[in-house]
């Protein structure tokens, strides 16, 4: 598997109904060769109806990491803004005031790819310093559409 079967993975991963066109724009290949792609993943049974099988991996388990990322220059820095929205496993993505610039959430389907995405993110231009977190569990994680307001009093 190279790269872009990863970025295919952990797209279907996110959502498995998304279409081949979809899918296509998000991985920057065409519709064509998006499916040819799937179809051989399905082959080699990293693919199972709408389930995502890893070989040697745990189904169903997503490694989470938190990223703090310091930039170079915080008005300039949209290039790593930028990388960063084309990364799949980047959930959230935020700018934030004070100490890092950039809070990014990771969810990839291995500790490896956690480190690998990592080295990517460190070795951006414009990136000074990173500091990560690896996620050991998760107490809340509310839908938006159950998450509650407190009561105007």
């Amino acid at each position: 598997m190279d790269a872009i079967d990863e970025k295919i993975i952990a797209e279907l991963t996110r959502n498995a109904r998304i279409s081949h066109s979809d899918l296509a724009g998000k991985v920057l290949l065409s519709r064509n060769a998006v499916r040819q792609r799937v179809e051989r993943l399905e082959r080699q049974g990293h693919i199972a109806g709408y389930t995502i099988v890893r070989a040697g991996h745990d189904t169903g388990t997503v490694v989470s990491a938190l990223v703090l990322v310091y930039r170079q220059d915080r008005m300039r820095g949209g290039d790593v803004l930028a990388a960063l929205k084309r990364i799949p496993e980047v959930v959230i993505c935020e700018i934030l005031s004070g100490d890092f610039d950039i809070m990014v959430r990771l969810e990839a389907a291995s500790l490896e790819r956690v480190r690998s995405i990592w080295e990517d993110i460190a070795k951006m231009p414009g990136v000074r310093d990173t500091v990560t977190a690896l996620t050991l569990s998760s107490i809340v994680n509310r839908p938006r559409g159950e998450r509650r307001t407190t009561p105007q009093g």
